[in-house]
Parts: C-alpha cells; structure tokens; sequence
C-alpha cells in the first residue's frame, strides 16, 4: 500500500465516520426531545454512544494502528 493509499484511507475512513456519528447523533437528539423525552429517550442515547465508540475504534484499528 502506497502513501497516498494510506492518505486516501485516512481521509475517507474520518468522513465516513462523521456521516455515520452526525446520523447517529441526529436521530438520538430526534429521539430524545421529541414524545419518549430524555428519559425515554436515555436507551437510544446510551447505545449510540457505544455505537460511535466501536466505529471510532475501527477507524483508529484501520488507518492508525501500526500494524506489523
């Protein structure tokens, strides 16, 4: 894999992960404002936090993690 791969990888793994991350965010403020309420909507924002954790881990696994 050249550098520019790398780069290329990087650039589209970060815009990736912020499609999925602002989706992800809209629909649990969606949620929790609207008719569940905070409480509610606590579940949803509690699992899109994990969600947002795991992708952000991949992210880092696949473009920042010195591989041997």
């Amino acid at each position: 894999m050249t550098m520019n791969d790398k780069s290329l990888k990087k650039i589209n793994g970060l815009i990736g992960f912020l499609l999925v991350a602002t989706f992800t965010v809209g629909l649990a403020h969606s949620i929790a404002t609207g008719f569940a309420g905070f409480l509610g909507g606590l579940p949803v924002i509690v699992i899109v936090l994990l969600v947002l954790a795991l992708a952000l881990y991949d992210y880092w696994e696949d473009c920042w993690r010195a591989k041997d």
